[in-house]
């Protein structure tokens, strides 16, 4: 079964290497955030909600977790605001929706049942364009990459690049450019706030965002190993297999364990999560893979923290966050300080993991409103 995925992974790329390019895209082929294609969508909050903007899910070149090139897909969001100036952009990335293409942010705009699709109708409110990626495996052949953080932090940066290539989104190089995430959303942004300098240094980034941070992924471990959160564990388990086949996941799974990452890789996070509840890592195992030092130094290649972002960071955490402790964020914290990052930093004191995405997603907003007007930050390190 993994190797007729990674065929159709290989075949579905070939495919849209050969898609005629959206006009405007660039002529060499082959880099990434070049646009691939692009087709007409439409973006709702809720089933048929008028939103007054324009939409197209479109497909751009990006970089595996191993440094591979691959295609992702996502979604351009322009308001229809008779604006005819620049306009700022926002790169957007989504908490956890699940493993199956189904679950991909693309596939529930039109019908109006993407999570977080209210909070991005807020940003189109103030005037910004917004792009979110569906990220690497999820709208696209292969299975999705959850938590591989480089794979994530590229496919933000480059769903930046191929909007801006959009000219249908009367963007240019001279865009700014936000980034915003929380939770999985959250360690993307954090990567691509990470790796922007290196990866795609021409983006006007002006800030980021990200709330919720699951910046040590080892540390996550003991936090739901026989949790009623267990199945993001395992559901993170197959996304590093995915970006890292070498794993061989399946071979440290008994019978119940490969049925239950059966059921997973097709299906979104309610179902995931409500299934996968109160299981331990023995319950599932013949042998457990986060013993060995293959499976050790691949989570650690998610570690957040090792390069200060080189634009200001609004970084904020729920204090009784239950899904992500708050020390995860706070380190992380500590870590971008340390490397002489211009960080702003928020507890959120009532609340927990999910709340805190809806309750601060509007003065996040409001900070990166105040990164697009000039206005200085020193950060509170």
């Amino acid at each position: 079964m993994r190797v007729r995925t990674r065929v159709l992974a290989c075949v579905a790329a070939l495919v849209l290497s050969s898609a005629v390019p959206a006009a405007g895209a660039s002529a060499q082929a082959g880099r990434p955030g070049d646009l691939v294609s692009a087709e007409r969508s439409a973006f709702h909050p809720l089933p048929g909600q008028p939103t007054a903007t324009r939409a197209w899910r479109i497909h751009y070149r990006s970089t595996s977790a191993t440094g591979a090139p691959n295609v992702v897909s996502g979604t351009v969001i322009v308001p229809q605001d008779g604006r005819t100036g620049p306009r700022p952009l926002i790169t957007y990335a989504v908490g956890t929706v699940g493993l199956g293409d189904s679950c991909a942010p693309s596939a529930g705009f039109p019908r109006g049942t993407t999570m977080e699709a209210s909070l991005i109708q807020q940003l189109t409110w103030r005037g910004w364009a917004v792009v979110v990626t569906d990220y690497e495996g999820l709208g696209t052949p292969g299975e999705h990459t959850y938590t591989a953080g480089s794979s994530a932090g590229h496919a933000m940066l480059d769903a930046a690049r191929a909007a801006i290539q959009l000219p249908e989104a009367g963007l240019g190089a001279d865009t700014p450019v936000g980034i915003m995430g929380y939770s999985q959303g959250g360690q993307a942004a954090g990567w691509a706030a990470e790796l922007h300098s290196s990866y795609a240094p021409e983006l006007r980034v002006k800030g980021t965002a990200a709330g919720g941070v699951p910046a040590r992924l080892a540390g996550l471990v003991p936090v739901h190993d026989g949790s009623y959160g267990s199945g993001l564990l395992f559901m993170a388990a197959a996304g590093q297999d995915a970006a890292y086949p070498e794993l061989e996941l399946d071979s440290y799974l008994n019978a119940a364990g490969k049925a239950l990452i059966g059921l997973f890789r097709n299906n979104c996070v309610a179902v995931d999560t409500t299934v996968g509840s109160f299981k331990r890592i023995s319950d599932l195992t013949v042998r457990n893979p986060l013993e060995t030092p293959q499976w050790r130094a691949r989570l650690a290649e998610s570690d957040l923290g090792r390069t200060a972002p080189g634009h200001p960071v609004y970084l904020y955490h729920a204090l009784a966050d239950e899904l992500i402790p708050y020390s995860q964020g706070t380190g992380l914290r500590a870590d971008w300080c340390a490397g002489g990052a211009a960080v702003d930093w928020r507890t959120i004191v009532v609340g927990e993991h999910v709340s805190g995405v809806i309750t601060e997603s509007p003065r996040a907003a409001d900070w990166l409103a105040d990164r697009f007007a000039g206005k200085p930050v020193s950060g509170d390190c």
